[in-house]
């Protein structure tokens, strides 16, 4: 089983030719919204790709808050644990343009109430050996109480340290496995700027003193990762990006999904890298996340 305690958010979307400089203000030609924040986002991936999901996580009272759910729950993911607070639920302002590159800002709403008792509530709900699955869209003090309470009941935990915060390199050092983009990875090696080459050199580095599984997610390129000792590398998809907003995401729901089906980490992670590459062919997060079958077919 995996829970996932994390963000729930509407996203706005405005496609652009291309994504503005500082201070400019460029013209668009598209609006929509659509589900999204990353706890949702990863919950949804990770039911989608065939595991039980428990989403636990805030909502508003305004109305956003009904459609922000409505397809974790077309998906089969339990909202018992998603309560709803007064006030606005969390939203995303984002910009997409014509590479499919994109900017976000995210405004936390409802997903700001989220605090340790909702963090302890949630582990003290699951067993041994299920998956903890955890983002920074939610206040860090609910991050590191789950992370302690789940290290206790031995619950795997899996932190994708995005978006990235000033907490991001000590909540780490507490999860099982580590997932982070290339720009995330370089603020826990301390080091910038870091070519193919060095990256890996340092992952295995990391890994060796941690024990922990490191994983670092290429976009294009696919993703590497260390585990019990051994360096892997995946592909995704050769594919002409239409959206990338949540491909990441999916990356870490498939993941997720793919390990609490007892699949062998490798893999998991080649089904993960996948999942993410079909997530970037249509717009927005959750409605361009794919089913289990498109993935299996792409394979």
């Amino acid at each position: 089983m995996i829970t996932v305690l994390g963000s729930i958010n509407m996203d706005l979307i405005a496609k652009v030719d291309r994504l503005p400089k500082s201070g400019e203000t460029v013209g668009g030609h598209e609006f929509t919204t659509a589900a999204g924040g990353k706890g949702a986002n990863q919950a949804l991936a990770a039911g989608r790709a065939g595991a039980t999901v428990h989403m636990c996580g805030a909502v508003g009272n305004d109305t956003f808050a009904a459609p922000s759910l409505a397809y974790l729950e077309s998906a089969g993911v339990s909202l018992a644990r998603a309560r709803s607070v007064d006030g606005a639920t969390g939203t995303a302002l984002i910009m997409v343009d014509t590479h499919g590159e994109n900017i976000i800002a995210v405004v936390p709403g409802a997903n700001g109430a989220i605090g340790d008792s909702d963090a302890i509530a949630a582990v003290d709900a699951m067993n041994g050996g299920d998956y903890l699955l955890l983002q920074l869209e939610i206040p860090a003090i609910a991050i590191e109480a789950a992370l302690r309470a789940a290290r206790t009941k031995g619950i795997i935990s899996v932190l994708n340290i995005a978006p990235l915060t000033d907490d991001a390199k000590a909540l780490a050092q507490q999860a099982d496995i580590v997932i982070a983009n290339e720009t995330e990875f370089e603020l826990l090696a301390g080091k910038p700027d870091l070519g193919a080459a060095q990256r890996e050199k340092i992952l295995m580095e990391l890994h060796q003193v941690s024990g922990q599984t490191i994983i670092v997610t290429l976009g294009a390129e696919g993703a590497i990762a260390a585990h019990e000792g051994t360096l892997h590398r995946v592909r995704g998809l050769d594919i002409k990006p239409v959206d990338t907003v949540g491909a990441g995401d999916t990356f870490c729901g498939y993941l997720a999904a793919g390990l609490d089906k007892g699949a062998e980490f490798s893999s998991a992670l080649r089904q993960a890298a996948v999942a993410g590459s079909l997530a970037c062919l249509k717009p927005g997060a959750q409605p361009a996340i794919p089913l289990a079958q498109d993935v299996a077919a792409a394979l």
